[in-house]
């Protein structure tokens, strides 16, 4: 082989080496940036996450309050009912419990 092919050769194996490095080094830049925007993402997500578990929970409490509001009316209804029913049927229950006394 002439030594103008050895030179050839020996330039074109230079010039491989050369763009399989830059490749190299580009594909690392390109996976430690991927990396860096995926655990950006993942950030973002989680706080997207914990601001909505926060929403949803607020929205939650407030329907229990309601709904705790509720249940405190109709009880206080029925308690009321219930004194009336008692304050009404007083006098009889007086009454009976006088006569089996006086009976006695």
């Amino acid at each position: 082989m002439s030594l103008e092919a050895i030179e050839t050769v020996n330039k074109a194996e230079n010039e491989n080496k050369a763009r399989k490095s830059a490749a190299e080094q580009e594909a690392k830049e390109l996976i430690a940036r991927a990396e860096k925007n995926g655990l950006a993402l993942l950030e973002q997500t989680r706080m997207q996450a914990a601001e909505e578990n926060k929403r949803l929970m607020h929205e939650a409490e407030d329907r229990a309050e309601k709904r705790c509001a509720a249940i405190r009316k109709d009880t206080a209804k029925a308690c009321e009912a219930l004194t009336g029913q008692a304050a009404a049927r007083m006098s009889a229950a007086v009454e009976r419990i006088v006569g089996k006394v006086v009976k006695q």
